[in-house]
């Protein structure tokens, strides 16, 4: 199983968790609460699939803002969107070459295989955190996570992707230091 594969897995595993009452919970990605998550994560799914396919997806508003996902049977499509990113992207060839998440900017196809790595696990903590769930996630995949967070952490900064770093002890468990490098306070309750 990828790295990315075991990300979603995270997430599906959380994502079944959540009940409609929690989603006017609070996060520790301080601009969204449960609702807003749940909303940016089906707004930009189709895009992070699309990008294993090498495929451009069209955006269903010009804003996350301007659309309202989490309504209905959001559990199900958020649901069938992580199968649908992670089967994307587990053919060798999804990391070959370059692609791009919507946008006219290309990359090479495997940074932003990482990057969303990164998004779904992270995020995956935001949600777990902020609706009272524990996180499990594979010590190979969080010390993959850290090497790569460890690597691009000033070019996400730069991008505003993470915050400014939080301390947290060398000797911290591992997620709490990606958390760490990515701005958010590993002990936010």
């Amino acid at each position: 199983m990828s790295y990315l594969s075991n990300a979603a897995q995270a997430m599906a595993v959380v994502t079944r968790t959540i009940t409609d009452d929690q989603l006017g919970n609070k996060t520790p990605c301080t601009e969204y609460d449960v609702r807003a998550l749940v909303n940016h994560l089906l707004f930009w799914g189709p895009s992070l699939a699309g990008a294993g396919r090498k495929e451009s997806v069209p955006q269903p508003a010009a804003a996350e803002s301007e659309v309202d996902l989490a309504a209905g049977d959001w559990r199900g499509r958020l649901l069938a969107l992580l199968d649908d990113i992670a089967s994307s992207w587990a053919p060798p060839s999804a990391w070959e070459g370059e692609t791009s998440m919507g946008t006219p900017q290309t990359l090479p196809a495997s940074v932003i295989g990482e990057m969303i790595v990164g998004e779904l696990t992270v995020h995956c903590w935001d949600l777990a955190v902020a609706t009272g769930q524990r996180l499990e996630l594979p010590a190979d995949l969080l010390a993959h996570l850290y090497d790569t967070v460890f690597a691009g952490v000033e070019q996400g900064r730069e991008m505003g992707i993470y915050g400014p770093e939080v301390a947290v002890p060398a000797d911290a468990p591992t997620l709490d230091r990606i958390l760490g490098l990515t701005g958010r306070d590993p002990a936010w309750t």
